[in-house]
């Protein structure tokens, strides 16, 4: 499978270069940077430190490589990537997504392109997360309207968007558990006389150093707590996720595919 990595200077984009340059049944075909980098031309391994270089270029136009790949890996930014998902759908290439911070009408974007593309989006790629999430669905299921249920998430002081991209997608599934939608539910903090209302789903995000991710989800009982929680001690957990994301794509027709065909949850 021919790769495509977009970002490969970021925290992830570099991550995801280093595992996908490991892989046997990857080839790393070009890196795609924003105009104006002073890497621009350089070799792709040597911009992310894989520790050899890979004899292809960092280019700052995706157009002009994109028919090299089977598939593009972007986990740049939303700006970026609603160029990428365009170009993606004109060369008809599989594209995987774990950019956040999209809107609802960003998003049907990304499903309308599984018509057309292999399309995978998934806000976290970590394996433990989604099988978290399963256990968060369970939980739900079972107590419903028993348990108050808050959500508090950390990450670095450089993340963008607030409550995270994860941590929405954990709130969606607990709501749809309760035949809900998020948005109808959902409260972002608190201040001065908050009472909590029952029902709702409660959101807290702490932004600080450069803690990689964290999500904790408390189930409130009386009398009794239940807490699940994942953390991440670095971003290699996302970056092995994301390759396998890719290689899921390799056999597939257009679709819009989530980590839990990935990972058969």
């Amino acid at each position: 499978m021919k790769v495509i990595v977009i970002g490969p200077r970021g925290k992830m984009g570099k991550l995801i270069t280093q595992v996908a340059a490991s892989r046997d049944d990857m080839e790393l075909v070009a890196g795609v940077a924003p105009k104006g980098r002073d890497y621009i031309g350089k070799d792709l391994g040597t911009v992310a430190m894989t520790g050899t270089e890979l004899g292809v270029p960092v280019v700052d136009d995706l157009a002009s490589v994109i028919d090299s790949c089977d598939v593009i890996i972007d986990f740049s930014t939303k700006e970026m990537a609603m160029g990428v998902l365009d170009l993606a759908i004109a060369h008809k290439k599989a594209l995987v997504c774990g950019s956040t911070g999209f809107s609802a009408e960003e998003m049907k974007r990304f499903e309308a392109a599984g018509k057309e593309i292999p399309m995978l989006y998934a806000a976290n790629t970590s394996k433990l997360v989604n099988i978290m999430n399963k256990l968060l669905e369970l939980v739900t299921t079972t107590l419903k309207d028993e348990i108050d249920i808050e959500i508090l998430e950390m990450h670095d002081q450089w993340k963008k968007d607030a409550p995270s991209g994860t941590s929405k997608e954990m709130g969606e599934i607990m709501a749809h558990a309760l035949g809900k939608e998020l948005d109808e539910i959902a409260v972002y903090g608190r201040e001065g006389e908050s009472p909590r209302k029952p029902g709702t789903i409660g959101y807290h995000s702490l932004r600080a150093g450069n803690i990689p991710s964290s999500h904790t989800v408390f189930f409130g009982g009386m009398g009794e707590r239940l807490e699940i929680t994942h953390h991440s001690y670095n971003w290699e957990c996302f970056a092995r996720g994301a390759c396998d994301c890719a290689a899921y794509l390799a056999d597939k027709g257009p679709g819009f595919y989530s980590i839990k065909d990935v990972l058969n949850l």
